[in-house]
């Protein structure tokens, strides 16, 4: 099992309608790629995080990772919604420690 972590700030802040929209429509566009298992929408509680928000999701293994980084809908969504309204982001992509 794979699991991909983002934490992001917003242009349009937190806790606003827009911030809101953003968050909803993310969720119904996202789990909707094969593969996306536990997806989850987070809020940043931690002073150490100047991040407000993240996406937890888990998959099958790598391969199920990849083909969602290349998924047509994850491609727009990147380009059409992420890019113009995230203002910094850091992903975490984790295995199991064995």
């Amino acid at each position: 099992m794979m699991i991909h972590m983002v934490t992001f700030t917003l242009h349009a802040g937190k806790d606003n309608e827009k911030a809101e929209a953003f968050l909803k429509e993310s969720r119904q566009l996202l789990i909707e790629i094969p593969g996306v298992n536990n997806f989850k929408v987070l809020r940043q509680v931690s002073a150490k995080n100047d991040h407000d928000y993240g996406f937890s999701m888990e998959f099958a293994d790598r391969a199920a990772f990849e083909a969602y980084n290349v998924h047509p809908i994850h491609a727009r969504y990147v380009a059409e919604v992420w890019e113009s309204q995230v203002s910094s982001f850091q992903e975490t992509d984790l295995i199991e420690y064995e």
